[in-house]
């Protein structure tokens, strides 16, 4: 079985010594750098914008893995196109026109994705899942790092798993919050195919080492 692709999300880093983190995640195995953007709307917080992420993405030799927890995704694709992002991802329940949105990315050539929170149901995909490269399921209610784990989520992974392989989708399946050792090895067992780790990553003694254990998951 391959290995899970390890998305570290910058959400958890000392934004003090941000180059520093940085310049760790590109030496590590790393395989995608996750961003966190969020607008106080659409959830409770927010993070950080554009202008933070030009100088992320100037420094950052991973590519760059866009989370748009926000109203309006679709305002910003040019910006996301911009910052050299691989992958934007916005949630299923921030748009209105999901299809048509997930079109437009894709035409700005980059990879499209959508997230679902933790009380949005799988079938709230079987009509896009044949169009998107990848799938987030939301480990926790997003909006801040360092959250315990929702255990009903490796469920619904399972569940994406199903969807996938009943309709021919080649979509990964992402999963953010609360992911450590021992959730990440169950969400890889039931065809997860990207973790993001932001508080088990950037909290950890040694965190290259951290990435490490979760690509060997």
């Amino acid at each position: 079985m391959k290995s899970p692709i390890i998305s570290p999300s910058l959400l958890s880093a000392n934004f003090g010594y941000l180059a520093k983190d940085i310049e760790m995640i590109n030496r590590s195995e790393a395989d995608w750098l996750h961003l966190d953007i969020m607008d106080g709307v659409f959830v409770p917080n927010i993070s950080f914008g554009f202008p933070v992420l030009k100088f992320v993405a100037q420094l950052s030799t991973k590519p760059l893995d866009v989370h748009l927890m926000i109203v309006n995704p679709e305002k910003f694709i040019n910006e996301v196109k911009a910052l050299g992002a691989h992958v934007m991802n916005v949630h299923v329940e921030a748009c209105m026109h999901l299809h048509r949105v997930i079109q437009e990315i894709r035409l700005a050539g980059l990879e499209p994705a959508v997230t679902i929170n933790p009380a949005t149901p799988v079938s709230m995909l079987e009509d896009i899942i044949q169009d998107v490269y990848m799938v987030l399921v939301m480990g926790v209610n997003p909006g801040f790092g360092g959250q315990k784990f929702i255990g009903h989520t490796v469920e619904k992974v399972r569940k994406v798993r199903e969807l996938i392989e009943r309709t021919g989708s080649k979509a990964l399946i992402e999963v953010d919050g609360g992911v450590n050792q021992e959730t990440g090895a169950l969400l890889v067992a039931v065809g997860a195919d990207v973790l993001v780790a932001g508080h088990t990553v950037f909290s950890a003694e040694k965190p290259e080492d951290m990435i490490h254990t979760l690509k060997m998951l």
